[in-house]
């Protein structure tokens, strides 16, 4: 799960969790790279909607497993888990991160429609 993914839930109000129970295996192993909590905890320190959003995102991010990475920025984290094999799908709604996700041959879990999520694949 990357950041907006986690951020969902207050800026789109997105039932993130539950639409992921719906689209994947309710005991699905969810992880979060580190850099992501790092990237959501310098953001939850604003102000406004986004601040709210991010320190949401970094409580919700509490029911995921955290993985260390050898990048430090989020989106690259996220990149390399799923280069890795560790990540089966990533669920984002960054569209440039979507791109280089489906160009590593792993499908992306996003906002389809209205407080909806969906699978795209590569």
């Amino acid at each position: 799960m990357d950041t907006n993914a986690l951020m969902m839930p207050v800026e789109l109000n997105v039932r993130v969790f539950d639409e992921l129970d719906r689209l994947l295996a309710a005991d699905a192993d969810l992880v979060v790279p580190t850099a992501v909590l790092d990237e959501l905890e310098k953001l939850s320190a604003g102000s406004g909607t986004e601040g709210v959003a991010a320190s949401v995102g970094a409580d919700l991010a509490t029911r995921c497993r955290a993985v260390e990475t050898e990048e430090s920025y989020a989106d690259d984290a996220v990149v390399e888990l799923a280069e890795s094999g560790e990540a089966d799908y990533v669920v984002t709604n960054d569209k440039p991160l979507r791109d280089r996700v489906l160009d590593c041959g792993i499908p992306v879990v996003g906002i389809r429609g209205h407080a909806t999520l969906a699978i795209t694949e590569p």
